[in-house]
């Protein structure tokens, strides 16, 4: 979903799901629009499973779904308005894999399950955000256990930013507008 100039939306699970139970695991990412994009038209992109390429890593190092941006020869279908790479790895017990971005980008990782040795210097358990240094392009990766992984790269924006609640802009006055806006309708109904 692109919230640009302002969208109101739900979000919900299926029928079966409310009828039988059990545990939901979701992620949410909010991506920083660059300010140019800011007020650009809301949109909303249904990406599917089933159109998300699964890429077997080398050496039996595990799977790689490229959700957006490039690994390789493979593009991720998320349309994304500044270069970035999400990556949902699943990690093969005492396997390795070293994996590179572009110089200076933002990188980050979310253990979704098991645990990871990163570049070397630590364990990172489940549930653990590991925030990488934008030096270097190579990043190393050792599973203790098989593990899933959700990498997050990123070109920095390098504007200031400001949040309340759900809004996101550049300035106060930004987020001040949005306020109104929201309040006067401007986003639609539910």
């Amino acid at each position: 979903m692109t919230a640009g100039a302002g969208i109101l939306h739900e979000e919900f699970h299926s029928a079966e799901f409310t009828r039988t139970g059990g545990e939901l695991k979701m992620i949410q990412l909010w991506v920083n629009l660059p300010a140019k994009d800011k007020m650009t038209h809301p949109g909303y992109q249904s990406i599917t499973a089933d159109v998300i390429p699964d890429v077997d890593l080398p050496n039996n190092a595990g799977r790689m779904r490229v959700i957006a941006g490039r690994y390789e020869d493979t593009v991720g279908p998320a349309h994304t308005f500044s270069p970035l790479n999400v990556w949902d790895l699943q990690l093969n017990q005492s396997q390795e894999i070293t994996l590179h971005q572009p110089p200076g980008w933002s990188t980050a990782l979310v253990v979704l399950e098991g645990e990871i040795v990163v570049n070397g210097e630590g364990n990172a358990r489940e549930g653990q955000l590991v925030v990488l240094s934008q030096k270097g392009e190579a990043l190393h990766l050792a599973a203790g256990t098989n593990a899933k992984v959700l990498l997050m790269a990123g070109e920095p924006l390098q504007e200031p930013i400001v949040g309340y609640g759900p809004f996101v802009m550049n300035t106060k006055a930004q987020i001040a507008e949005a306020v109104r806006d929201f309040n006067s309708g401007r986003f639609g109904q539910i």
